[in-house]
């Protein structure tokens, strides 16, 4: 559900190559498929002892995730050589065969000392070759991403949850099937990350069905993800959410990175984790972020020994670059990327002069000594490990969860606004309520609820965004709805409308607001948000950028709707000074905003 969002700017996929067509998609397995459907008996699967208290669980998770199995994992990670999508199938040390056969079988392996819980199939595709950027045509058809399905204990609600991560490797040659192209940060991290999840988090029991899902064919495209969101999506399987977990571990910043970069070469961060999501206002990819740092704050950072500050980033994802969560976004599900602050390199391996680690074979382990053995890795594995806490308790507390309700302000009055809640009758409600920034200002907890209108401060003389979830008897939370647009400008004029102009009242009755940029300042990339409540303007309306002596840099057509209107506006890399964003309807200026430009 993505409202009146102009996008100007066009995401371009991991490698900057087209996406394949994938087509045949199919589970390999009659059990795990019918879990994804909804199609089991949840008795079936149950724990020994289920435990539902949020607390107890992400102490658990905290206390069981752990450092040494997720090194483990990367040094196995390690030891396949060349994990390309189009590498050796047949080997059983090298290539993506070998690994997706030992991923599968790590997952049958944390089956069997789960009571068999947690259930393990391949989702099979093939693929279009034509559109292959290389010079040989592959000859292998058939891919394979490995699904670890954890069922949840109840079919009423269908809706799973997954989180995913690459397996595949490149070196600088995208084409290169057979040097080494060991990828460790980019995404043997991923890959640990979701593995260490499905070891741990296949000893509870969930409301809702889990999905740990390790792709392959991110680096040409996108292509496991995509396979796996056309083939969820084409059973009408409905999704909660996705965690997308991709250059995950590191902590070094390199030479280079893709926007918006890490402070300078060098610099060391092991405290930051970035989600990026679609869209701003209206968007449950945003919700779902929110979400994600809430249960971090409320679950965790009073208890964990280290803190993770978790930034809410603008876009979603790098400036120029993509990831596995698109392949969802892109079809309408809920999905958000985890990627390390600090970043070693920006993926430009085949430039001139390129040091960096990222897409090059110097992503590797770590060091190797003068008795060739490695004596110390270039990833963090306790960074990993407070990352990968971080996703399995947004996991768990969504699976425990109750479903989403939907919100409705219905009355405003002096700093209070009255909400109505569908369906009514939960044990408590929870408010969010969010004015400039992407995070929420303050949320709520209101208990006692007899009837299905509740009553929460707002905040005065400024558009602000409200939303609420549902709290069961657990104390859990479910996801928030979708954000409901508030301005108090536009309750005044709709309020007191001034019926004595003999001419028709300018825009700005109608509660037109042209609000500032973010992020601002700037570089090559910026999302500009227009409040209307009207659509009477929606073919007259436009965005005009000029220099700051009046020169024009860029006219944009607005198509103005009732509710959040929103453009990213592109202006690309190296400029800088002050610029004026204008809103014009019918040609005339209605407000204006200063942009500034200031190149990283």
């Amino acid at each position: 559900m993505k409202k009146n969002l102009l996008l100007a700017l066009i995401h371009c996929l991991a490698g900057g190559i087209g996406a394949f067509a994938q087509s045949n998609e199919s589970v390999t397995s009659t059990v795990v498929n019918n879990i994804l459907l909804g199609n089991y008996t949840p008795s079936t699967y149950q724990a020994s002892t289920v435990i539902i208290d949020p607390n107890t669980i992400s102490a658990g998770l905290m206390q069981n995730i752990s450092t040494d199995s997720l090194t483990a994992d990367l040094y196995a990670l390690n030891s396949f050589q060349n994990r390309n999508t189009f590498s050796d199938t047949t080997s059983t040390t090298t290539g993506i065969g070998a690994t997706r056969r030992w991923v599968y079988n790590k997952f049958l392996q944390y089956s069997k000392a789960t009571g068999n819980r947690l259930q393990v199939g391949y989702l099979k595709f093939t693929y279009n070759p034509t559109s292959y950027p290389c010079t040989e045509s592959p000859s292998i058809q058939t891919h394979y991403d490995v699904l670890a399905v954890l069922p949840g204990s109840q079919t009423t609600d269908k809706s799973i949850i997954i989180v995913e991560g690459h397996m595949d490797s490149r070196d600088a040659n995208i084409c290169d099937a057979t040097g080494s192209a060991p990828g460790i940060g980019d995404n043997a991290t991923g890959t640990a990350m979701v593995m260490e999840l499905a070891r741990v988090m296949s000893q509870y029991t969930f409301k809702n069905t889990i999905v740990f899902a390790v792709n392959t064919g991110e680096e040409q495209g996108l292509l496991g993800a995509h396979a796996l969101a056309e083939y969820l999506s084409s059973q009408k399987v409905l999704i909660k959410a996705v965690n997308n977990n991709d250059v995950s571990g590191g902590v070094f910043c390199g030479h280079t990175a893709s926007g918006p970069g890490c402070p300078y070469y060098g610099n060391i961060d092991s405290i930051d984790l970035r989600i990026y999501s679609l869209g701003d206002v209206n968007s449950l990819d945003k919700q779902w972020a929110r979400y994600i740092k809430l249960e971090y704050k409320e679950q965790l950072s009073g208890i964990v020994t280290v803190p993770t500050d978790l930034q809410i980033m603008e876009l979603d994802d790098r400036v120029g670059r993509g990831g596995d969560h698109q392949a969802f976004t892109d079809i309408g599900y809920t999905a958000v990327r985890f990627t390390q602050a600090n970043e070693d390199g920006d993926a430009n391996s085949d430039s001139t002069g390129y040091t960096d680690r990222q897409h090059s074979l110097r992503d590797s382990l770590g060091r190797i000594n003068s008795e060739g053995v490695i004596d110390s890795i270039y990833v963090n594995p306790d960074y990993l490990t407070r990352n990968t806490l971080v996703n399995g308790n947004s996991l768990a507390m969504v699976a425990l969860g109750p479903d989403t309700i939907t919100l409705k302000p219905s009355v405003m009055t002096a700093n209070r606004v009255i909400v109505q809640l569908t369906p009514a009758g939960a044990p408590a409600y929870r408010v969010a309520v969010r004015s400039a920034t992407n995070d929420w200002d303050s949320v709520y907890t209101i208990t006692g609820v007899s009837v299905d209108t509740i009553e929460v401060p707002y905040p005065t003389n400024t558009t602000f965004y409200i939303s609420a979830a549902a709290v069961d008897a657990s104390g859990t939370e479910s996801q928030f709805s979708s954000e409901y647009t508030l301005s108090t400008d536009l309750v005044i004029l709709d309020l007191q409308p001034d019926t004595t102009k003999p001419t028709p009242p300018p825009p700005t009755y109608y509660g037109i607001q042209l609000l500032p940029n973010r992020p601002n300042p700037f570089d090559e990339s910026t999302l500009i948000t227009i409040n209307s409540g009207t659509d009477i303007f929606s073919d007259r309306a436009c965005l005009l950028i000029t220099s700051i002596d009046g020169s024009v840099i860029s006219r944009i057509q607005v198509s103005l709707q009732k509710g959040v209107n929103q453009v990213v506006y592109n202006h690309g890399y190296g400029m800088a000074g002050i610029y004026i964003c204008s809103l014009l309807i019918d040609g005339l200026p209605v407000q204006s905003t200063k942009m500034v430009f200031a190149p990283r």
